[in-house]
């Protein structure tokens, strides 16, 4: 392959998911892991917990990887973290891959990031970041869009989380990274703060299905950006002020209160699709040697 290849190629090629015939090369990936997380080690000495939690879907299952949003690096970690053994696909800002002339879009899309158009439904995006889950790759996503305190922006959650998870039939997976907040602020120096990146239990979509229809999948949302809070927080999900963080976007707390949500561990899940798929790939081939029967007999019969 070529140095460079085509943005669009990339954000249709695979990338450390079950089916590996067209991965992007790896070497980039690879080199960036190398350069960066040895720069950030040095810089930000920083650490990973609970990362067992993000590998039991390795080889398993997809994963819908997701953190609240404070600084530029908070991508930088998500990546990072995942490496060496897993990918993790980040749906980025689509203005970004334009940026230094397209240098920045051939990077991103080369460690396996992929566009996404910000307040729209973009359904190219959604069936992009589903077909990679279902290939049991990890997509990363930021459900509040922008950077938090660090833009006007009014603080929101977008609910087409849930909708992907939903369509791929995937976990959810919170996770939070500490400390990035802390590197740059209006007019202070630059920092370099000890960073944590912290993984919490798998979230399934299904569970919200005693809601009406039409609050699911804001619900599911609502409740997984909790969870990323408590990690960053360190403290019990129902401490996190919610009401606070997200002043236009409704209170659930009262609702799960009521009905707590069932709480999974990476491993029963992964150890779940593994089942699933031994008996998907069980019944594909007693239906293909009953087919091979079926034309055997023919071919007899007719011989006869």
């Amino acid at each position: 392959m070529g140095l460079f290849l085509k943005y669009s190629d990339m954000w249709d090629m695979d990338l450390g998911g079950r089916d590996r015939s067209r991965e992007i090369p790896h070497w980039f990936g690879n080199l960036a892991w190398i350069i960066i997380g040895g720069l950030c080690k040095l810089l930000f000495r920083y650490r990973v917990d609970n990362r067992q939690k993000l590998r039991a879907f390795q080889g398993a299952s997809g994963a819908l990887v997701i953190c609240n949003h404070t600084s530029f690096f908070d991508v930088v970690f998500m990546y990072l973290a995942a490496r060496p053994k897993q990918w993790v696909r980040l749906m980025g800002r689509d203005t970004l891959f334009g940026n230094a002339g397209g240098l920045l879009g051939q990077i991103l899309s080369r460690v396996g990031a992929f566009p996404v158009k910000r307040d729209t439904a973009d359904m190219t995006s959604i069936k992009r970041a589903v077909r990679m889950l279902k290939n049991d790759e990890l997509v990363g996503i930021l459900p509040e869009g922008t950077r938090r305190g660090k833009t006007d922006r009014v603080a929101s959650i977008h609910a087409g989380v849930s909708v992907i998870a939903r369509m791929a039939k995937v976990p959810i997976l919170p996770m939070t990274v500490r400390g990035v907040e802390k590197i740059k602020n209006k007019g202070e120096r630059v920092r370099f703060p000890k960073v944590t990146v912290d993984y919490g239990d798998p979230i399934l979509v299904s569970d919200f299905d005693f809601l009406p229809k039409e609050e699911r999948v804001e619900a599911c949302t609502w409740y997984a950006m909790r969870e990323s809070f408590a990690l960053f927080y360190r403290v019990p999900a129902e401490d996190v002020d919610m009401v606070a963080l997200f002043p236009e976007i409704r209170d659930y707390a009262p609702v799960f209160a009521e009905h707590p949500i069932p709480r999974h561990t990476s491993d029963e899940l992964a150890c779940a699709a593994r089942t699933v798929r031994a008996e998907k790939e069980a019944k594909a081939a007693a239906k293909a040697v009953g087919t091979a029967a079926k034309a055997e007999g023919a071919e007899k019969g007719e011989g006869e």
